[in-house]
């Protein structure tokens, strides 16, 4: 399921998500139960597609949570898709606004990209919202200053440093969904990862027997992967897509300082 962010009233969004203005009609609500904030609607969405996804999201499921109606909601928030902007965009508040540079911008660059994907981890529903239209709401828009900030200190022409900050936000997101898929994997299919490839693997040499001859290069990259030293009881799959992730920041920050370093000179 992808969603689009941007989806609701324009105007609205942007003053829910810049919080310039209350919401029409939000008022204290009469009798015992507290009025709700637009605040504590967002946090209890957020916990919503944390526990469900965000197949599971819903005015009701959220209303549910206060102990009231999905039309008690609309007051503050006009529609689910308003909401989903506001919760994209307040997730983004839980990354660090600045980073330690003292060890160099590379460094600032690796803790941002940890930081980013540990992000995306904790809340896998962020990952079904497209990245092809921003929400443009202060947290969101927080996250990009702060790794421009960093590549800032590369000297690199801001032609150059787009390429850079797209490339990382598509490996930091390609990297986190892998994860996230893999992690699901068993429990969505009823198999786990050792049965799924013990099977397959076991019918491909009877089926494609000269596999190894057909495909020597991918046969070699298996057999020479590396052997797990103190990540025991890690699960293959949660290994592979780390060192994988490490890997690509390592190998795309190693173009970026080389581009820098020819700059300089």
């Amino acid at each position: 399921m992808v969603v689009y962010a941007g989806q609701g009233d324009a105007r609205r969004t942007l003053a829910l998500l810049w919080r310039t203005s209350a919401p029409e009609g939000a008022r204290t609500a009469p009798g015992p139960k507290p009025a709700l904030t637009v605040d504590a609607i967002v946090d209890a969405a957020i916990a919503v597609a944390d526990a469900a996804t965000m197949d599971g999201l819903s005015m009701r499921a959220v209303g549910e949570r206060f102990g009231r109606t999905a039309m008690s909601l609309y007051t503050y928030v006009p529609t689910k898709r308003e909401l989903i902007d506001l919760m994209y965009d307040q997730a983004h508040a839980e990354m660090p606004a600045d980073h330690d540079l003292s060890g160099g911008w590379r460094v600032g660059v690796e803790s941002w990209a940890n930081e980013l994907r540990a992000l995306y981890l904790r809340h896998p529903w962020l990952l079904q919202v497209s990245h092809a239209r921003p929400v443009l709401g202060p947290h969101e828009q927080g996250v990009l200053e702060s790794i421009l900030r960093i590549l800032k200190e590369t000297g690199l022409e801001p032609t150059v440093v787009r390429s850079v900050v797209g490339s990382l936000f598509s490996l930091v997101r390609g990297a986190a969904r892998s994860v996230v898929e893999a992690g699901s994997a068993a429990g969505t299919t009823g198999t786990s990862d050792a049965e799924w490839w013990a099977l397959r693997g076991s019918l491909l040499r009877q089926i494609v027997p000269d596999f190894d001859r057909r495909f020597p290069l991918s046969t070699r990259l298996s057999a020479e992967e590396p052997q797990p030293s103190s990540a025991e009881g890690t699960p293959r799959w949660e290994r592979e897509a780390r060192e994988a992730f490490t890997g690509g920041v390592n190998i795309l920050l190693d173009g970026v300082e080389s581009r820098a370093r020819r700059r300089a000179h």
